[in-house]
């Protein structure tokens, strides 16, 4: 995926999403997490591979961060949409600490962890969307 593979990869979370989302809250929350977990193995094992850190073809470590942000978010077009959106900007902005994960934790999870940040970051702003404003 040589052009937007971040873009690609949080496309991608989307279906993986829509079959979780109506797991009841926990099982969504551990699901995610485990996902994450895998996420930071294999984006370890690629940075290892690839002889690089966070490679753009490794694109698991936005399906996480989507994860994250879809967490508690009924699946609607207008909710989707938003929280991908949110998520990009998330994810490309790197508000503290999600730049600070992505350079100073170790491997996998350095690589994971600001995608984690990221959709969290796009989860309480798209719930707050949906809580204050009807979304």
């Amino acid at each position: 995926m040589p052009w937007a593979p971040g873009t690609a990869g949080s496309l991608l979370g989307i279906p993986l999403y829509y079959f979780i989302a109506f797991f009841p809250w926990p099982l969504y929350l551990i699901t995610a997490a485990a996902f994450a977990c895998l996420a930071v193995c294999l984006a370890h094992s690629a940075e290892v591979l690839f002889a690089k850190k966070d490679a753009s073809c490794i694109v698991i470590d936005e399906v996480a961060g989507m994860l994250f942000t879809f967490f508690l978010v009924t699946p609607t077009v207008a909710h989707i949409v938003t929280g991908f959106l949110l998520f990009r900007f998330f994810d490309i902005v790197k508000f503290f600490p999600a730049n600070w994960c992505q350079y100073h934790l170790p491997g996998g999870l350095g690589i994971v962890a600001d995608d984690l940040v990221a959709g969290i970051y796009a989860n309480l702003t798209l719930l707050g969307l949906i809580y204050f404003f009807g979304l």
